[in-house]
């Protein structure tokens, strides 16, 4: 979308509601900056917030809540108008949003990989055999035990600077982060090996920026309009309606990923026991998408996978992931 299709009155003060963490701050100072450049006038505020998900970090997310409990007290601001916008990293975001929600507005991607960071090793291939590796997610660790069995695959949570500590002090020989955070904080250079998506398939919205606004501010919308990019958004639309289909949430290692080749968009999708034992493929790609044809691509993909027998896998983790609460 183009500048031209804001609203022809400039928007005088706006509020962005972010976590704490040093990489959420990061991500909301760049979309203040951003619309700095558009409405140089306008007075762009940063209402810091501490989540729920940022203060449990003794469980691992599928057992406390799932991505939401990054999301709630954001979305309380924007409901009662302490801040207008809200900044996410789209993985973080649930797949569907609560009613009088929308994602407006989806910046242009960075790297969507996995990276590998380790002091000592430089890859996951040269890892001896015990060697403790920590993930804060389901879907990676899914990955690590397929193709390496003998690794010691361990949770890992916290922001992003206490994983690196807790892999400095030696916790860890390895651990694996998102390489997009990691650059954005100017970071890359503690990345050892990027992990290609053929050996870890990323998860949906990896990499990209969102953001949330109440869904009946249009006049913001429009303000917000020019900062959208509509080929990440459609990639990350597909990815996303693959969780939707299968009720993804950090309960289940499930993967989706949409790259642009040329004008085609090609999707993938993964979903996989926690042990990497049982790993379901599936692909599809689609020429020109419009928004229509990203969701029905992810649909067919979902579809896929279901046939294969993923839902077996949802259903099962679902049922051992609510007993495990329950007792």
């Amino acid at each position: 979308m183009n500048s031209e299709t804001h609203s022809t009155t400039p928007p005088q003060s706006l509020t962005i509601a972010s976590r704490e963490s040093r990489l959420a701050m990061w991500q909301a100072e760049h979309v203040r900056c951003a619309l700095h450049k558009l409405y140089p006038r306008c007075d762009v505020k940063i209402l810091g917030m501490t989540t729920r998900g940022d203060q449990i970090l003794d469980r691992t997310l599928s057992k406390v809540g799932g991505k939401g409990l990054f999301v709630k007290e954001l979305e309380a601001a924007l409901a009662d108008g302490r801040a207008d916008l809200a900044v996410h990293s789209l993985k973080d975001v649930p797949m569907q949003l609560p009613e009088g929600f929308a994602l407006s507005t989806i910046l242009e991607r960075e790297d969507p990989c996995d990276a590998f960071v380790s002091p000592q090793y430089a890859s996951l291939e040269d890892l001896p055999e015990g060697s403790v590796v920590g993930t804060s997610s389901l879907r990676r660790e899914a990955m690590i035990r397929a193709r390496f069995p003998h690794l010691d695959v361990r949770p890992l949570r916290g922001n992003l600077d206490t994983r690196l500590a807790k892999l400095d002090r030696g916790e860890y020989a390895a651990i694996i982060l998102a390489a997009a955070g990691l650059k954005r904080l100017g970071l890359e250079a503690r990345i050892r090996a990027r992990l290609e998506p053929a050996d870890s398939l990323p998860t949906a919205g990896q990499g990209a920026l969102g953001i949330e606004i109440r869904a009946d501010r249009t006049e913001l919308a429009a303000w917000l309009a020019p900062l959208h990019d509509e080929k990440t958004a459609l990639a990350v639309e597909a990815e996303r309606a693959v969780s939707r289909a299968l009720g993804g949430s950090c309960e289940v290692p499930l993967a989706a990923f949409a790259q642009w080749n040329n004008n085609a968009l090609q999707l993938r999708g993964i979903v996989s026991t926690p042990d990497g034992t049982r790993m379901l493929h599936a692909q599809e790609s689609v020429q020109s998408p419009d928004l229509a044809d990203a969701l029905a691509l992810g649909q067919r993909v979902s579809s896929d996978l279901a046939a294969q027998g993923a839902m077996e896998i949802v259903d099962a983790l679902s049922t051992m992931n609510h007993a495990g609460g329950q007792s």
